[in-house]
């Protein structure tokens, strides 16, 4: 059973990674594993009722794609022992994910490559605007990261919380108003799932926007240090296959991030709001 938070590209690209992740490791669909996968569009209830018709059907394994889709498929596992396998999670620590019959694959972002590049291309910027969901773990983890070490690069964070994605572009005119220099990306799901509305308002505002994966520069941020979701989702697949064949249990098998991250740019976008690429 594969459960999805919501539909944006990362976190499809982690699934169909996952997908391929069981091809390469040798699995194949029909003959050694069948998919339920189901969708909770950012929605926590169904997300819980999703993760608990998984159970009730006594899946061979669940996988939680994103933070809120973990932790209602780990709940949902523990009374039958069901293994759970994650992506696309920030924080497994903070989010209890951490123990048990559970393992996965964690998307750390690289906050100080992003710092870096802004500085790099905003040498003239104080502020850096970020929205995030107060109810995400990984987000709330990853605005700590930004405070930490935002002072190094000489930024100072204007960071607004926001309790659904109904308040995402509320949020975000709020920053506008402050006068932020440009607006960094988590990979916060209800922010991503309004990201094209986002960029419409500080694209009028001349406002740049930076991402945290690929998919979001192209719709439109102008540049940012990302991870490669497919590969996460390959590395999960992989994990998953050798629980399903018996080769390793979930307590064998420590949760992993990927170590590398990509730096990628919008030209389009970087030129409409009239910046530059450093050419080191």
């Amino acid at each position: 059973g594969i459960s999805q938070y919501g539909q944006h590209g990362s976190l499809d690209n982690c699934r169909e990674g996952f997908l391929q992740g069981l091809q390469e490791a040798g699995l194949v669909e029909g003959t050694d594993y069948t998919i339920d996968y189901q969708n909770a569009n950012f929605d926590t209830n169904l997300a819980t009722q999703i993760a608990q018709a998984f159970s009730a059907e006594d899946a061979a394994l669940m996988v939680g794609i994103a933070t809120p889709s973990a932790t209602a498929c780990y709940a949902a596992a523990e009374d039958k022992d069901i293994p759970v396998v994650f992506t696309a999670i920030t924080d497994p620590v903070g989010a209890k994910l951490d123990s048990g019959n559970i393992t996965g694959t964690s998307d750390v972002l690289p906050v100080q490559g992003q710092l870096e590049l802004i500085r790099a291309i905003q040498p003239e910027a104080d502020t850096i605007g970020i929205v995030y969901t107060t109810s995400e773990a990984n987000s709330v983890y990853s605005i700590g990261v930004y405070e930490e070490l935002a002072a190094d690069y000489g930024f100072t964070i204007e960071a607004i919380g926001v309790t659904a994605q109904s308040e995402v572009t509320q949020a975000v005119d709020t920053l506008i108003s402050q006068g932020v220099d440009c607006l960094s990306n988590l990979t916060d799901n209800n922010v991503v799932g309004v990201l094209g509305s986002i960029l419409e308002k500080t694209n009028e505002a001349g406002i740049p926007v930076y991402g945290s994966e690929i998919e979001q520069m192209e719709l439109g941020c102008v540049a940012g240090a990302g991870l490669d979701y497919v590969q996460l989702g390959i590395q999960t697949g992989k994990m998953a296959a050798q629980i399903l064949t018996g080769e390793a249990t979930c307590e064998d098998l420590p949760y992993e991030t990927i170590e590398n991250y990509g730096l990628y740019v919008n030209s389009n976008a970087l030129a409409a709001m009239g910046l530059t690429l450093p050419e080191d």
